[in-house]
């Protein structure tokens, strides 16, 4: 079996893939050819976003891939600007008439503050209403599985103490140099699959002597190194990328990183994210 037929199971019983593509930066014209391409190479897990702008594209693609659609794993973001219930409803069927399906696997919400106030303000009762929102289209059968992104663990206790249904999944930049193992450990307590997003910082990683050498160890790329860094970690690992090589590549982690090992890229510190420093989430705000 390889990664790409792995699943871990939520706390609803539905599975999810371990390896996902993720579909941030890919244009909407493009995204469709990109969704196919994985597709084709086995990949099941699809990751979008209303931030994104590409639903379009990545539900043609889904619907164009060949492959049933109860195969595949779908995942969108409720835009994190959208702190209120009615804005959330009008979103969550928005992003199903964009996608052009009828129920989508997954959807959380982005961000516990909207972009331009990341780790900012208190938005506590407008994520309550957000996941009201959630729920509802849950419990409609619209959405299979409910959760969150980017929340840290006062953002779930929010969300965990008005809630008819417990956050699924928590997506987070989880990569070597940037492991929040107490976040981590905590969702794990909760039963909150976390999903990893940006697992290779974004490239920035790439030139990371520590990171290459142990690469190197292996017999690997560093790409392929911090992928299977997140799996190892009980995550499910979401790298980006519209290029079918490297979709290849990224599923080719059928290796075992030592213990040792694992505790060295775990105490990583110190990624310089170049210039996407600029978004909220790589800024260390």
């Amino acid at each position: 079996m390889t990664v790409l037929e792995e699943a871990y199971t939520l706390s609803n019983g539905i599975e999810i893939p371990r390896l996902g593509l993720g579909t941030w930066f890919i244009d909407d014209d493009r995204a469709a050819d990109a969704v196919r391409a994985a597709v084709q190479i086995g990949y099941r897990n699809i990751d979008t976003a209303q931030a994104y702008g590409n639903e379009r594209g990545v539900g043609e693609g889904v619907r164009t891939s060949g492959a049933p659609r109860e195969d595949l794993f779908v995942s969108t973001k409720l835009a994190a600007e959208i702190k209120d219930y009615d804005q959330a409803v009008a979103a969550i069927d928005g992003s199903l008439e964009k996608l052009g399906l009828d129920y989508v696997d997954l959807m959380l919400i982005h961000s516990p503050q909207p972009w331009d106030d990341f780790r900012g303000g208190d938005y506590a009762q407008g994520n309550r209403e957000a996941w009201r929102a959630l729920e509802d289209a849950h419990q409609a059968g619209k959405i299979r599985s409910i959760g969150v992104s980017n929340f840290q663990q006062h953002d779930l206790e929010n969300i965990l103490e008005g809630s008819t249904v417990a956050p699924h999944v928590n997506q987070l930049l989880v990569h070597a140099g940037n492991t929040p193992a107490e976040l981590l450990a905590y969702c794990e307590s909760q039963q909150i699959l976390v999903e990893a997003y940006s697992p290779i910082a974004h490239g920035a990683i790439l030139k990371n002597a520590e990171v290459q050498s142990l690469a190197e160890k292996y017999g690997v790329t560093v790409p392929q190194l911090c992928i299977r860094y997140t799996l190892q970690l009980g995550t499910v690992s979401l790298p980006k990328t519209a290029n079918p090589d490297h979709m290849r590549s990224n599923a080719e982690v059928d290796f075992e990183i030592s213990v040792a090992d694992m505790d060295a890229l775990r105490d990583l510190r110190d990624v310089d994210y170049g210039d996407h420093s600029a978004f909220p989430v790589y800024s260390g705000k």
